[in-house]
């Protein structure tokens, strides 16, 4: 009996510390409170049919003993039935269960009266029950309860999948050896054999249950309790083994100090203790990495998990690389397959993980569907009841173990960013309260780190866009701007050609203008000479704009040639100014021409120099209106020459003079003037002047006047000194010019 004794006193102190645990773990868990109505009811079952088979009691207590030794079990029942159906996942219990349980309680009630049975009586080791005729109805509900309790683990076992089913696999194996065991001894014998002999082997069975749930708890993760398991390990094997120590080193020192004076006793105390302090955090050390082994076999450091993570995070911005390390990173720590869902647009998404997810399109917006509607951000397969079976079998088929929505703060109809998925454990643990804290600090992470990434590869992709789109208006503009080239060759053979066909007869037209104008016709009146020399003049305006025109061309073909030669441009300026006089008499025009007394003689392509003069002049007499007045003047310093031409006429607007200058540019105001301009005057002076090495002089008011002029440098050149051209030396250059130009 003593040994019975232990032995039950084991049983109850294993099922207690079991409950304890639990119910420390968490006080208002339904499934830990079952639990621990579970863990006091066998225990007390234990003690009461121990006491209830004692002969050193009195008759009435042994009585009483043996009401409650049938009262006890019915309430263990009762409790692991309700344990049975929310481990299997039933959110809520069906009006049937709700009848049984109350009519399997009140039967075992009346177990406690003499209903059931009034007397005992001594049958060998043990007492014998006396049942009355109601006593089958105790019996049938005892049965009825553990088939039941069965039935129901069997069912859910079959609906359930991986940690889950594991976990119910583990307790149905326990209880269904403690129930068969103790159906076999506690109730068919007796009830239909009258044998009470195997009543204390019942209590025996709990073992198995004990063992089942250990077995739960550390392989499974039953109750998430491994922490206060483990340390609850850990210390009594170190308080077991520091005893041991203590006494060990008592008994050696009072062994070695045996036959030497007794006061050399007295140290063996301290010599104990403080071998005890020396040992003791070595075997502390030893035990907790011990039965961390044991029930953290797949341990990891958050801090450092969190560290090589957020290396990773921020080391990475391109989004394909972000992902596959990421995965990578939290495969390594929660020793698990890593997926990883990004959402990047409306119509294009992306999936990455440790090995390829196979998951299909309709299981797939299921999930992303019914995630919606759960307000945990991270959602445990094994912890989906109802009403989210369906989604538990859609995570279940996939072998999708843990689900985290990355849901940033923006998003529409709580759509998450990204997804965050990871397969069961490859050890067979499941993912605890601490991994879940984990995963949210992670997600939370992640969706800034995804989101930058996401940016980074938006701002990538529209530069390659931009850049294409570049490439391809450069192509066109290249295209195009080749054609342009091919008709501004077109135009300018044309120009040259037409140019050159112009030429011949124009200079025939001016040269016989001259030859009237000089008297070889026969004497002309005073009226004919006017008309004449304005036909003359503007025969002269031809030929300098098809003179501008073969330049231009020439331009282009790089044959513009400048030839120099010593030109006086004293001669130059009254000749073109003599043939201008008349059309600014014409227009009551005042035009006067002031010339140094010593001008010196440069080299210029007197040619060229002469049609910018010409062009000059002609420009102010056409937009100076009638009445105004034209100064020219030629001036000199040490330095420099200088050809200036001054009118108070239309002016040139301020926005428009930066561009007077360019080829076929002309003022708006020059356009209404003066419509049949070319724009190619000014823009051929520039050039005239430029290539000489000399500079262009403008000065313009709008409304007041311009000043049109050029400059060259005399630097070191000697001086002509001379009377002033007489008119007769004056018309005999103009008639060698005329005749050079035919």
């Amino acid at each position: 009996m003593l040994l019975l004794l232990v032995i039950d006193l084991l049983i109850v102190f294993g099922l207690l510390f079991l409950g304890t645990v639990v119910i420390l773990k968490d006080s208002r868990a339904l499934l830990n409170r079952l639990f621990l109505g579970f863990i006091i009811a066998i225990s007390g079952w234990v003690i009461a049919n121990y006491v209830s088979n004692s002969f050193e009691i009195s008759y009435r207590a042994a009585l009483i003993a043996n009401h409650i030794t049938l009262f006890l079990p019915g309430i263990a029942l009762l409790f692991l039935l309700g344990f049975s159906l929310k481990i299997t996942g039933r959110a809520a219990v069906s009006l049937y269960w709700k009848l049984v349980l109350l009519v399997s309680f009140v039967v075992y009630v009346l177990a406690l009266t003499p209903w059931f049975f009034d007397s005992i009586s001594r049958q060998g080791d043990v007492y014998a029950i006396h049942f009355t005729d109601a006593g089958s109805l105790y019996f049938l509900t005892l049965v009825h309860n553990m088939l039941s309790i069965v039935g129901v683990l069997i069912a859910g076992r079959r609906r359930a999948k991986g940690q889950q089913r594991s976990r119910i696999s583990a307790v149905l194996g326990g209880v269904s050896f403690m129930l068969g065991t103790n159906l076999a001894t506690n109730a068919l014998l007796p009830a239909f054999g009258g044998a009470f002999v195997l009543t204390n082997i019942g209590p025996l069975s709990s073992v198995v249950v004990i063992y089942a749930i250990w077995y739960s708890i550390i392989k499974h993760r039953l109750f998430d309790v491994r922490f206060f398991i483990a340390r609850s390990v850990a210390y009594v094997l170190l308080a077991s083994t520091l005893a041991l120590v203590y006494i060990g080193g008592l008994f050696g020192v009072a062994y070695l100090a045996s036959g030497n004076s007794p006061d050399q006793n007295d140290i063996a105390p301290f010599i104990s203790a403080l071998i005890v302090v020396i040992t003791a955090p070595p075997i502390k050390l030893m035990f907790d990495r011990l039965t961390n082994k044991l029930f953290y076999r797949d341990a990891y450091d958050p801090q450092t998990f969190l560290d090589t993570l957020n290396r990773t995070l921020v080391s990475n911005i391109e989004i394909g690389i972000l992902l596959r390390h990421t995965a990578t990173v939290i495969k390594d720590n929660f020793k698990a397959e890593c997926y990883l869902y990004v959402k990047e647009s409306d119509t294009e998404s992306r999936m990455m993980g440790t090995k390829p997810l196979d998951i299909k399109e309709r299981h797939f917006n299921l999930i992303k569907s019914e995630l919606k509607t759960i307000h945990d951000r991270t959602v445990l397969t094994d912890e989906l009841y109802e009403p989210y079976l369906e989604l538990k079998n859609a995570l279940y088929v996939n072998e999708i173990a843990v689900i985290s929505s990355l849901i940033t703060h923006l998003s529409k109809d709580n759509e998450a960013t990204a997804y965050l998925m990871l397969g069961p454990k490859k050890s067979g643990s499941a993912y605890t309260k601490q991994d879940i804290r984990l995963l949210n600090i992670i997600t939370a992470e992640l969706l800034i780190a995804i989101q930058n990434a996401l940016r980074f590869e938006e701002i990538q992709s529209f530069n390659v866009t931009l850049q294409n789109r570049i490439n391809d208006a450069t192509a066109k503009l290249k295209h195009s701007n080749d054609k342009l080239r091919e008709m501004d060759s077109t135009k300018d053979e044309f120009i040259s050609m037409a140019s050159h066909q112009l030429r011949t007869p124009l200079t025939s037209v001016k040269g016989y203008l001259s030859m009237v104008l000089d008297g070889d016709a026969g004497k002309i009146s005073d009226t004919q000479r006017q008309l004449l020399n304005q036909a003359f003049v503007s025969s002269q305006r031809m030929v300098y704009l098809i003179a501008d025109l073969l330049n231009v061309s020439r331009l282009k073909t790089g044959k513009f040639v400048i030839d120099l030669t010593p030109t006086n441009l004293a001669s130059i300026v009254e000749s073109e100014i003599a043939q201008l006089t008349e059309v600014a008499k014409s227009k009551n025009i005042t035009l006067t021409f002031d010339k140094p007394e010593v001008v010196p003689e440069i080299e210029l392509d007197e040619t060229k120099t002469r049609q910018v003069i010409m062009n000059f002049v002609d420009n102010a007499i056409y937009y100076t209106p009638t009445g105004g007045k034209i100064k020219i003047e030629l001036k000199t310093d040490r330095s420099s020459v200088y050809f200036v031409v001054k009118d108070n006429g239309m002016g040139v607007p301020k926005s428009e003079q930066e561009h007077l200058f360019t080829k076929f540019y002309r003022a708006k105001n020059a356009q209404k003037v003066r419509p049949d301009g070319t724009g190619l005057g000014l823009f051929m002076a520039k050039k005239v002047i430029t290539e000489q090495g000399g500079s262009i002089l403008f000065d313009s008011t709008e409304g007041k006047g311009s000043t049109f002029g050029f400059k060259f440098d005399i630097t070191g050149v000697k001086d002509l000194e001379g009377p002033k051209a007489t008119p007769k030396e004056t018309k005999k250059a103009t008639k060698e010019s005329n005749k050079s130009k035919r």
